[in-house]
């Protein structure tokens, strides 16, 4: 693995964290270097999906690995759906869910171990969004189920939100003890109906940008 890629945790960058992305900007950026820093990243770590700014990149893309429910397609060598959001916007968002979320930025060390801050999350069953694809573009598309619980927890990066920002209950657990809590309680679909919060209306900015 790329020794440059550090992954940014809040133990020691939450204010880098905190952060509001930025646009990609199609002429300036590399957006071929900052893809493939994201999929070499995912490829050696236990995760579903990433956000630039976990691995020091202030950008707002979406890299999603792996958008099912099987935690060993996150672990399985060269598993990688390799999905690509370029400045996302969500349109509306309906439905509840819940699932527990941990993250690779939320995290501390404890006697040469990784605990993990985790939480049960409410997230929308259903999100429609619009973003550019890797040719610059527009796009729209509406994700649902258990992807959109993973994208949702990406897209509130972009804006330096954190999953235990929204948490009713912060536990903290290892590597195991989360693998446990998910098979006792797994991804749960509250309603699948009905807004999701506040319906956000920036379609027409996007369309117009």
């Amino acid at each position: 693995m790329n020794s440059d890629i550090k992954r940014k945790t809040i133990e020691n960058d939450e204010s880098y964290l905190r952060q509001v992305s930025k646009e990609v900007d199609f002429e300036k950026d590399n957006i071929e270097e900052m893809i493939a820093k994201l999929k070499e990243y995912c490829k050696e770590h236990y995760c579903y999906a990433l956000a630039p700014v976990q691995i020091g990149i202030t950008k707002r893309i979406i890299y999603i690995k792996n958008t099912s429910q099987n935690m060993e397609n996150n672990v399985i060598n060269g598993y990688d759906e390799g999905i690509v959001y370029i400045n996302p916007i969500i349109t509306y968002a309906r439905g509840i869910t819940t699932f527990l979320e941990g993250c690779e930025s939320c995290i501390y060390h404890q006697d040469g171990k990784i605990i993990h801050y985790t939480a049960v999350i409410k997230r929308p069953y259903e999100v429609e969004i619009l973003y550019y694809d890797l040719q610059g573009n527009k796009k729209l598309k509406i994700i649902k189920d258990f992807e959109a619980t993973v994208f949702s927890h990406e897209y509130d990066h972009l804006d330096g939100i954190l999953h235990i920002d929204l948490a009713e209950e912060v536990i903290e657990m290892n590597s195991s003890e989360m693998k446990d809590f998910g098979t006792k309680h797994p991804y749960n679909i509250v309603s699948k109906t009905g807004k999701y919060k506040q319906e956000i209306n920036a379609k027409d900015n996007f369309e117009n940008s």
